[in-house]
């Protein structure tokens, strides 16, 4: 029997606490052993009675608990992984600084594995100086700091410093588990465009012509760019099931026309961009202004004209402008036919499109759309293809990144 991950997650004392709750089941209910060490002052938010109940774990905060056990050297020792939620900007100084005055800050500094550390705190707190060296000291040594969600903070203040969607943390957790190296900052200043979702064009007040898409890979795609230090703009079409990706500029669309603007827009000044969305191919000619009845003579014909290519747009674009290094990554969603194989379509679509890199994925009941894996393959221009196995959307995110970051390298 495979044993299960073990996980140290430490909570930090901020108003933000009570979330760890839910990375904590998020975590438990997806099959990892975790441990939860909180500070003192975080037991002042949430009671160590919730963190045992959820975990099934025995908590402690000091080092002078089970010391026959050595704790705060065991725990970091044993760990697959040490997640901080939150990570307040004290606790962000002490690790920083290699102090050990609780169980938390000597589990980090004995864990030999992935640590990693999701901010919450007020704005100013975050962008101060001794905040941003700390955070930048702690990078520099391999721990994976996050970048943090913009929003509502405590009382009526808003802006940055909002701890990330618990899901979101929990997602990058086993990213970092299947993939220690998954988050590397090496998009620094980079600015990055991600379309996601499906188009959906009206045929009526009521019904449309769509597609399946979730938009699930565009938002990982979307998450880890801006955890690799990139600037990203995620164009997203009726996704209203998922969280905005934290550190992410949200830009809401509907149709193939106003995916079209809005990626234009935003990729006018853009390093890279990533067609993800499944974008319609085609719209009604006209739109009922009201719903289309049932009658008992047959519906008239439903006239089909076809919408703009925006991937081969963006190609295009990018030709005029002279020494663009804009790098350009298309998506496509494949099956095979009597004709050809899935590659063999993705290859020829390669070569129509004119873009650097193609994603291709083999789509199909219970493939790629509506799930929470995916597989396929990166194409490139230069003809290399590297396949991508079955793993979480997040992980072939990675994948995607790794392929963009090495053709920008040559």
């Amino acid at each position: 029997m495979t044993p299960r991950p073990r996980v140290v997650l430490g909570v930090g004392g901020g108003i933000a606490a009570y979330k760890a709750c839910e990375v904590l089941r998020g975590l438990t209910e997806s099959g990892h052993d975790v441990r939860v060490v909180p500070t003192e002052a975080a037991l002042r938010f949430v009671g160590a009675a919730t963190f045992e109940a959820l975990s099934g774990n025995k908590v402690h905060t000091g080092v002078f608990s089970d010391v026959p056990e050595v704790p705060h050297v065991r725990l970091g020792q044993e760990a697959d992984l040490v997640v901080v939620v939150p990570a307040t900007a004290d606790l962000l100084a002490r690790a920083a600084h290699g102090l050990a005055d609780d169980l938390l800050t000597g589990t980090l500094l004995t864990a030999r594995c992935p640590v990693l550390m999701v901010p919450a705190m007020h704005t100013e707190m975050w962008e101060h100086p001794a905040t941003r060296a700390n955070v930048a000291a702690l990078r520099g040594r391999g721990t994976v700091v996050t970048e943090p969600a913009s929003g509502r903070l405590t009382g009526a203040d808003t802006g940055k410093g909002r701890l990330a969607d618990p899901a979101e943390i929990v997602d990058l957790a086993k990213l970092l588990l299947h993939r220690a190296d998954a988050l590397p900052r090496d998009m620094e200043g980079l600015r990055v465009v991600v379309s996601a979702g499906g188009t959906r064009e009206p045929l009526d007040p009521v019904r449309y012509l769509g597609n399946r898409s979730s938009g699930k890979q565009g938002y990982a795609l979307a998450r880890t760019a801006a955890q690799r230090g990139a600037r990203v703009t995620l164009v997203s079409a009726h996704t209203l099931a998922l969280p905005d990706p934290a550190a992410v500029d949200v830009v809401k669309v509907g149709t193939t026309a106003e995916l079209r603007d809005a990626v234009h827009k935003a990729a006018a000044d853009a390093d890279v961009v990533v067609m993800a969305a499944a974008v319609a191919d085609f719209r009604p000619v006209t739109r009922a202004e009201f719903k289309i009845k049932k009658t008992d003579r047959d519906p008239d014909p439903i006239g089909l004209t076809r919408n703009p290519d925006v991937l081969a747009e963006l190609v295009e674009a990018r030709r005029g402008v002279p020494g663009s290094t804009q790098t350009i990554v298309g998506f496509a969603a494949e099956t095979g036919d009597s004709g050809a194989d899935v590659l063999d379509h993705a290859r020829a679509k390669l070569a129509r499109k004119g873009c650097d890199l193609l994603v291709v994925n083999a789509v199909g009941e219970g493939k790629a759309f509506e799930t929470e894996d995916n597989a396929g393959w990166v194409l490139a221009a230069d003809g290399t293809e590297q396949p991508i196995a079955l793993g979480s959307k997040s992980a072939m995110a990675t994948e995607v990144w790794d392929s963009a970051m090495s053709l920008r390298d040559r």
